[in-house]
C-alpha cells in the first residue's frame, strides 16, 4: 500500500483539487484507492458528494472506538472510497497530544487497511502543526502543489527545512506547479525553468473547469473529459505514479 500526501503550508494552491483528481485517476486505472480527507473544511468530501462527518469525530477515530474500515464511505466511482472529513479535525492536535507517540498514530490507523488498498491519498490541511508531522510520518511520498509566484515558492523551502529539522528526509517530495496562468510573465518564467529537477514536468493550469469541481461535485474528467485541465491531471497522475512505483 502506497501512501501519498497532498500538502502545502499555504491554502488556496489547488491541493484538494489535485487530491480528488489523482485519487479518481488511480481508481479509474483499476486500483483500489482510498482518499482520506483530513482537512476540517471537507472540500474533498464535498467534491465526492459525501457528507463531511464521521461518527464520534476525531476523538472516536484516534481512540479506536470506531475502526477505520467502518468510517470509510463508497463513492460514485468504482475502486474509489473516501474517509470523510469532520469539523472536529480542527482540534486534531489536542487528541494527538494525549498519545504517547503521536507521530505514529495515522500510520497505525492505516495499517489494518494495507490488504485492501493499492494507494491511499491524504488530503492534508494547510499549516504546520503536530498533525502535519503525523501525516508526514504516515506518508511514503509528499506531493506539493506550488503556484509559480515568489511567496508560494518560499513555502517549498520552508517544507524542506521542516522535513530536515524533524529528520523526515526519507519522505520523498514531489513538487509541481499549480494554478499556472501563462499570461503572467512570472508564471511563464518559473514554469519554463526546471530548477535542477526540483519540479515535476507536468503543470496544472489555472482553469475554470477546476473551479467548477465544487459546483459539479465531481472530478474534472467526469464533466469535462476533453478539457485541458483533465489532460493535465491525467499527465500529472502518470508522472507521479511512475515515480512512486
Amino acid at each position: 500500500m502506497r501512501i501519498v500526501a497532498l500538502y502545502n503550508i499555504k491554502g488556496g494552491v489547488g491541493k484538494t483539487a489535485a487530491a480528488v483528481n489523482l485519487a479518481y485517476l488511480s481508481a479509474r486505472d483499476g486500483r483500489p484507492t482510498l482518499l482520506w480527507d483530513l482537512d476540517p473544511q471537507g472540500a474533498a468530501s464535498w467534491c465526492l458528494q459525501i457528507d463531511p462527518r464521521i461518527k464520534g469525530g476525531r476523538k472516536a477515530l484516534l481512540e479506536g472506538k470506531s475502526p477505520m474500515a467502518k468510517l470509510i464511505k463508497p463513492t460514485a466511482y468504482d475502486n474509489l472510497e473516501l474517509l470523510p472529513a469532520d469539523f472536529s479535525y480542527r482540534n486534531m492536535d489536542l487528541g494527538l497530544n494525549e498519545k504517547k507517540r503521536p507521530e505514529k498514530q495515522f500510520r497505525k490507523l492505516l495499517e489494518p487497511l494495507e490488504a485492501h488498498y493499492h494507494t491511499v491519498f491524504l488530503d492534508c490541511p494547510p499549516g504546520l502543526t503536530l498533525a502535519t508531522e503525523t501525516m508526514f510520518a504516515a506518508a511514503d511520498v509528499l506531493v506539493v502543489p506550488v503556484i509559480p509566484a515568489t511567496l508560494s515558492m518560499r513555502t517549498l523551502a520552508l517544507i524542506d527545512d521542516f522535513l530536515a529539522r524533524e529528520e523526515l528526509t526519507r519522505l520523498r517530495t514531489l513538487a509541481f506547479y499549480s494554478m499556472v496562468d501563462r499570461r503572467k510573465a512570472q508564471h511563464r518564467k518559473l514554469t519554463d525553468t526546471r530548477h535542477d529537477g526540483r519540479f515535476l514536468f507536468t503543470t496544472i493550469p489555472y482553469a475554470s473547469d477546476i473551479e467548477r469541481m465544487a459546483e459539479r461535485r465531481a472530478p474534472v474528467a467526469e464533466f469535462a473529459p476533453r478539457s485541458a485541465a483533465a489532460a493535465a491531471y491525467d499527465a500529472l497522475w502518470r508522472e507521479v505514479d511512475g515515480l512512486i512505483d
